[in-house]
């Protein structure tokens, strides 16, 4: 698990163990990590051409220290100072002294073309709001292609949001971002995140100093530990009934994706509730579910999923299956028909769109702010909200956020929702809570999208729900150490 915390517990653990340990140690702990990523991205640092933008303060210093260390390796070094009289004075004396070169005004832009490496130490996680004057400017040249190298973030890129993911302003665009101690919400959620490049995450020694993050990514061990496992005695009823309420005769793939992406996923037995002409298309895709023409007529489900091609005229059936009190997953057009409040386990799957629809902002509000405005839902409608796009986050009422790593464009492509949908029902009723069913749903889907692009440039959803099986079984093999 990829932990991520705020700035000020960030802040407070630097305080708790700067108070053991020398004067300046820490800053040389993630100075030498930083080093050490440069170096490697160099291939060989000795001729080197390495131009440091540094700003006042700690994020400045930790470059300086940083060309200072490459510049003592042989690399030809030079320094755009943001405010001169406000640098890192320790670490502006160890980059003289070890031959680095202070430029401005002309000088500039020539170096930048010269350079091999970049370091953006312009602003760190204190920073709040987009860049202005000459850093605006530098970020601009960056992001034209004023520089022959790699642009190497340190910590973050300057001038996005640590805490939120947010790019309120001018910001640098990485390569590379080296950060210290722990995660930051902008390195792991859009739009900061795409500014962000490869992360290369650096240990000082924080760990001990953290609180339980309330934001954290998932890796591989981590969801196949919340994989349902039956045992020996299980029978179709204790691994999860699972009831589907989608498509309509406009969309009668909906309710086959769905469908399938809940046998895929695990659950014992699917009943699927919907118009006759759409159940007979699910039965000859998938003989082992169970159809019926309602909610009623179905039998007994442990949890539902609701919405995916439901089209009009089902808003008495989506009330019904909200009203019985069972874990529900609501998507698409099910949010149509959200109650004010939910009671019992429930999750909703809105991409950008729909969720600015259901908060009545502009959707470009909604992708701008995706980590605000999905906190805002949860805590709205007291479900877990799984916002789907280009970082999708699963968002719990009680302030508690999952992001997920495994997003791939692969899955832009109609009727990936859907099989989303059936997964992450599938989860439910086999006891998994909202927040881990979608938590992990996310995971696997996205999983099984990379692996459909790898087979196909533009998979379908088909492709995407075919790769479920080897996904689940690979993730199994995690946990079994297979």
């Amino acid at each position: 698990m990829i932990a991520v915390h705020t700035v000020e517990e960030i802040r407070a653990a630097e305080e708790a163990l700067m108070a053991r340990l020398p004067d300046g140690a820490l800053m040389q702990r993630a100075v030498a990590g930083l080093v050490t990523v440069c170096a490697g991205l160099l291939g060989g640092v000795y001729g080197a051409r390495v131009v440091v933008l540094a700003g006042g303060g700690n994020n400045g210093g930790d470059a300086l220290w940083a060309g200072a260390r490459l510049a003592r390796r042989g690399a030809h070094a030079d320094t755009v100072l943001l405010n001169p009289e406000k640098a890192h004075a320790e670490g502006l004396a160890a980059f003289r002294a070890a031959g680095g070169r202070v430029v401005a005004g002309d000088e500039v832009p020539v170096a930048l073309a010269d350079a091999e490496l970049v370091l953006d130490g312009m602003l760190g996680i204190g920073g709040r709001g987009g860049l202005r004057g000459d850093a605006a400017e530098l970020a601009a040249l960056l992001r034209a292609g004023r520089t022959a190298g790699a642009v190497v973030a340190v910590d973050l890129p300057s001038g996005v949001d640590p805490d939120t993911g947010e790019t309120p302003g001018d910001h640098v665009v990485a390569d590379h971002t080296v950060t210290f101690g722990t995660g930051k919400a902008a390195l792991v959620v859009d739009p900061a995140a795409a500014a962000a490049g490869v992360v290369h995450p650096v240990d000082i020694g924080l760990g001990p100093y953290l609180p339980e993050p309330r934001l954290t990514v998932l890796e591989a061990a981590d969801v196949a530990a919340l994989l349902p496992d039956p045992g020996r005695e299980s029978d179709k009823y204790s691994r999860g009934v699972v009831g589907v309420l989608a498509g309509s005769g406009q969309f009668p793939g909906a309710a086959v994706l769905a469908t399938g992406g809940a046998l895929h996923g695990g659950a014992g037995m699917v009943r699927y509730a919907g118009p006759d002409a759409v159940a007979g298309e699910v039965r000859e895709r998938w003989p082992e579910a169970i159809a019926g023409p309602s909610p009623d007529a179905v039998g007994r489900v442990q949890a539902w999923t609701v919405g995916s091609g439901l089209g009009d005229g089902r808003a008495a059936d989506v009330g019904a299956v909200l009203g019985a009190g069972l874990p529900v997953l609501v998507d698409a057009d099910g949010l149509r028909w959200l109650p004010d409040r939910f009671s019992g386990p429930a999750l909703l799957t809105p991409h950008a769109g729909e969720l600015a629809r259901l908060l009545d902002v502009e959707r470009t509000e909604v992708e701008a702010r995706r980590l605000h405005h999905a906190r805002r839902a949860a805590q709205r409608w007291n479900a877990v909200v799984l916002l789907k796009g280009s970082t999708t986050v699963v968002a719990a009422p009680d302030g508690r956020v999952r992001v997920n790593p495994t997003g791939t464009s692969a899955l832009a492509a109609a009727g990936t929702g859907d099989v989303l949908a059936g997964l992450a029902g599938s989860l439910l009723a086999g006891g998994l809570s909202p927040f881990d069913a979608g938590s992990m749903a996310a995971y696997a889907h996205g999983l099984a999208g990379q692996r459909a692009a790898a087979g196909s440039g533009y998979p379908s959803a088909g492709d995407v729900l075919s790769e479920l099986p080897a996904v689940l079984r690979s993730l199994r093999g995690v946990v079994g150490g297979g």
